[in-house]
């Protein structure tokens, strides 16, 4: 067998390989013979045709089944003497497939990237750490008795604190504009989810009340066509809620698996021991986050087409699923969520891929069993039964597929910091936890 390498250009490469003339002969003659067991040909008896008669039959048949036969046998062995890498599956293309004479195919397909590391020592990061005070403890056990509120109605005009219901239109120089207007839209008063000017101007509108509200939009205003403008919103108050919040009783620890013993000083211990935990989730996951781009930063080279759009197609999927699409068609999917708008993640994704390969491969990191035996620990730790949990990821070679892999990149991730320049930066939690929930 002969092996030719081309390169045309880029990471694409082309392997021209040339089967002999005898072993495809042989292959052909293979399957002619055994079509010839099972064919019915007329004037003779079954399995009993000349092969000359077989072959005027089913001679196209039988070379096309040898050719897929030699290319699947030959193909590995081409690459091992190539010594090439192939990235993808590739693309067939027979050259010459004559009886009596050579069979010849191309395969086109990607190569990896050469990628040369840069020094590890010129990355400089960030590291946001936030303590911990007695106010985020506060808000944390405030949000939780707000998770078990109750709403009482009431017949008097809102006040600061309330809960609402109202339909609104708002008007610009007497224009609609889109996202201006709602129906049955719940909004706490104080709570600093809708505009100030609309929550103010429902102070003291009772329910069945319909009235102007004016409305400046902030400079900043995430509309940028809205920014700064003045608008009009008609009001209808439906209704008015007193918001009950429940008192930290027995009843109220228990549901958050507190002591009651432990009273709300335990609750309090439990909620900063959570928010401490978050806290050291979301630094990290900055500090790795600002890792990784200072990676791709620091590193150029081209990316497999092939891996590329394997990667579009994953995220499709997963966007798929967010959405409960997947029961869409390919081609339904792909005109929802189209091969431009995944991209940009793809790239990265990818990119990130083969630069952490690359330094796994270099520095010689290998997987820390104790690390990985530890994250499943932690895992379970997380649910009712976590004896269930273990035993699920040691018989699922898929799921601890995935741990493993997060483990190595955590340990590839801890190799790079070693040797970068990391610096704290001290910012407020609510800040690194609202930055994590937007990521």
């Amino acid at each position: 067998m002969e092996v030719e390498l081309q390169s045309p250009g880029g990471l694409q490469r082309v392997l021209r390989v040339s089967v002999p003339a005898e072993r495809y002969d042989e292959a052909v003659d293979k399957r002619l013979r055994q079509i010839g067991t099972r064919a019915r040909i007329p004037g003779f008896r079954p399995g009993k045709a000349p092969l000359k008669v077989i072959r005027q039959q089913y001679g196209d048949q039988a070379r096309a089944d040898a050719i897929s036969e030699l290319v699947r046998e030959t193909w590995p062995q081409a690459v091992q003497e190539a010594d090439v890498n192939p990235a993808g599956q590739p693309s067939f293309e027979v050259d010459d497939e004559s009886e009596g004479q050579a069979l010849v195919y191309n395969a086109t397909f990607e190569v990896y990237p050469d990628i040369a590391l840069s020094d590890l020592d010129k990355l400089a990061v960030e590291r946001p750490v936030a303590e911990v005070n007695d106010e985020d403890v506060d808000r944390l056990v405030q949000n939780l008795r707000q998770s078990k509120r109750r709403l009482e109605t009431v017949s008097r005009a809102a006040q600061e604190g309330d809960s609402v219901r109202i339909d609104f239109e708002g008007r610009i120089d007497g224009e609609t504009f889109t996202g201006g207007s709602g129906e049955n839209q719940e909004v706490e008063i104080g709570a600093g989810r809708f505009l100030p000017d609309l929550e103010q101007g429902l102070i003291g509108q009772p329910a069945g009340e319909t009235f102007d509200v004016p409305v400046q939009f902030p400079e900043d205003y995430q509309a940028e066509d809205l920014r700064g403008k003045a608008a009009t919103f008609s009001v209808t108050m439906k209704e008015v809620n007193e918001i009950h919040l429940p008192e930290i009783d027995e009843e109220f620890l228990k549901a958050h698996g507190v002591d009651a013993e432990a009273g709300e000083e335990g609750l309090r211990q439990k909620c900063r021991e959570a928010l401490e935990r978050e806290q050291k989730k979301a630094s990290r996951n900055k500090l790795k986050a600002a890792v990784m781009d200072q990676l791709l930063e620091l590193h150029s080279f081209e990316v497999p087409q092939a891996m590329l759009d394997d990667e579009i197609q994953r995220l499709r999927q997963e966007t798929a699923a967010r959405f409960n699409a997947a029961q869409l068609s390919a081609e339904q999917l792909q005109q929802m969520i189209p091969d431009e708008l995944l991209q940009p993640q793809a790239q990265r994704r990818v990119s990130l891929g083969l630069l952490l390969g690359e330094l796994i491969k270099q520095h010689k990191i290998e997987l820390d069993q104790q690390r990985l035996d530890s994250t499943i620990e932690e895992l379970a730790a997380e649910y009712e039964d976590p004896e269930q949990v273990k035993q699920y990821y040691r018989s699922n070679q898929q799921a601890i597929q995935g741990i493993r892999a997060m483990v190595i990149e955590e340990q590839v991730v801890d190799h790079i910091l070693g040797h970068a320049t990391v610096s704290d930066k001290t910012v407020p939690l609510q800040e690194l936890l609202n930055d994590r929930q937007a990521g």
